[in-house]
């Protein structure tokens, strides 16, 4: 075979594995062990749950969160950049893997239905897929996506099924500058332009769309 041949073979060769890179499921590119984070994840459950899902509405369920979405937050409470003294505590020995092993067991669990106000979130409806053009809030479906379930090659969060409470509090603290965003200030911005009323019905929207 010529020079010229087996420089274009090779060249082939690499582009091929860069599409396949490119058009791999995210799950495939995610590392992790599911069984290690198990194990892992015992100490997480007394807020978080067994399987993921927290019973007390104030804490998060982390149950099907997308694995490089909850990497992404364990590490911004490892170095600071996202505050909360217990969480800060719990994640300041792991490593690496340890990430990778509990992101990927979370990701493998199911968010469990609950029970929510059909009213309240029909109203919440309105806002999660349209938005309020008259004050400039953008619809939630945008990034998380028409079933909540967010866009993990984004980096934007699953919150289907979400407890509605703890979803009230993260709007909050966005509004009041508690909580930084990890990709942007967009979450800081369109919070401040929500009314009470609205973060209320979007949350309980957002509880519903665990039970869809």
């Amino acid at each position: 075979m010529s020079k010229e041949k087996s420089l274009f073979a090779i060249e082939l060769c690499i582009s091929f594995i860069f599409i396949l890179l490119l058009i791999a499921p995210i799950s495939l590119l995610n590392a992790g062990n599911v069984e290690a984070g198990k194990d892992k994840s015992i100490v997480c459950s007394a807020c978080h749950g067994q399987n993921g899902n927290s019973i007390n509405p104030l804490w998060p369920s982390l149950a099907g969160q997308h694995q490089q979405y909850t990497i992404h937050t364990l590490k911004a409470y490892q170095n600071g950049t996202r505050l909360d003294a217990v969480m800060q505590a719990q994640v300041m020995t792991l490593t690496e893997v340890d990430f990778e092993d509990i992101a990927a067991y979370y990701n493998a669990q199911k968010m469990e239905e609950k029970d929510y106000d059909y009213a309240l979130a029909k109203k919440g409806e309105s806002l999660y897929r349209g938005g309020n053009a008259s004050t400039g809030v953008a619809a939630c479906i945008a990034c998380h996506g028409p079933t909540g379930r967010g866009n993990p090659g984004a980096g934007y969060p699953s919150l289907a099924g979400q407890h509605a409470e703890y979803t009230e509090d993260a709007l909050k603290d966005y509004t009041n500058g508690e909580r930084k965003a990890g990709l942007n200030d967009m979450m800081q911005s369109l919070a401040a332009r929500l009314t009470t009323e609205e973060i209320e019905a979007v949350s309980e929207y957002i509880q519903a769309l665990g039970s869809k």
